[in-house]
């Protein structure tokens, strides 16, 4: 079994054929998803789908792209959300330096209430990355002494520095199609770093289609080819990596295991 830890089943590329998609991800092993929120105010059609699909989980936060459109969303708001039995954590919520497409003050402080939503409910976040290395660093670091909280940063992409300090502070890392492109040769490397037990595997659906589907639509049954390519870096069979980052998923997103009746190994 594996499972897509993020990808993101209401984009139109999947609207008229997300029973496929769910269909493939099956066939190809992938057994669970977290269809992940870019918009609190869109937190009706991702329950919806995890509703309807059993194979789904879902999350609830405002990604750094559409900060702007939700600067105030409190993290009460958020928590409450949160509590559907499906929802599984917080976010998508981070910086992303690389586009702008917020002011990064405002990415900064919305941030900081999705680790607010996160350290009160008790469910980890998501974090999203990108040519931000220092402001993240300095933010986990100082929100961490706050009070700790879970989290994973997702489709790392970033530098060595980043995934070290993220480790040290508890949280897990996840690597998607990227980790498969020829031209990656470093996040290999820092893949191979990460302690087996804070590794993860996902799509980034409909983005980032790993080899050989490089420039398709990604869908999340291409997660066993980045599985694949992790097991070659971690050393170890495509079976053990498969229970590996599942483990790793439920004991992460323990709402999930108590959902699925998974006993979580410590």
């Amino acid at each position: 079994m594996l499972v897509d830890s993020h990808c993101h089943l209401d984009f139109p590329d999947f609207q008229s054929r997300l029973a496929e998609v769910l269909a493939a991800a099956e066939a190809a092993g992938v057994e669970r998803m977290v269809t992940i929120s870019t918009h609190v105010a869109r937190f009706d059609a991702y329950r919806a789908i995890a509703e309807a699909h059993e194979s789904v989980f879902f999350t609830v936060g405002t990604h750094p792209h559409n900060a702007a459109e939700e600067p105030d969303v409190p993290a009460d708001r958020i928590v409450a959300l949160s509590g559907h039995p499906r929802c599984i954590a917080i976010g998508e919520a981070g910086l992303d330096y690389h586009y702008d497409k917020s002011p990064r003050d405002v990415q900064q402080r919305v941030f900081r209430t999705h680790i607010e939503a996160a350290r009160e409910s008790g469910l980890p976040l998501v974090v999203h990355a990108r040519n931000a290395d220092e402001d993240m660093i300095d933010i986990l670091s100082d929100e961490m002494r706050r009070g700790r909280f879970g989290a994973v940063l997702h489709c790392f992409s970033s530098g060595q520095r980043l995934a070290e300090v993220g480790v040290e502070l508890g949280l897990y890392v996840s690597f998607s199609g990227i980790l498969t492109f020829r031209n990656s040769e470093e996040i290999r490397r820092i893949a191979a770093l990460v302690p087996r037990e804070r590794l993860l595997v996902e799509t980034d659906a409909p983005y980032l289609a790993p080899v050989p589907h490089r420039g398709k639509t990604n869908e999340p049954a291409y997660a066993a080819h980045t599985a694949r390519t992790l097991a070659e870096v971690a050393g170890v069979s495509e079976a053990e990596i498969a229970k590996m980052t599942t483990d790793n998923f439920y004991r992460l997103f323990s709402k999930a295991a108590q959902v699925d009746g998974i006993a979580i190994v410590p």
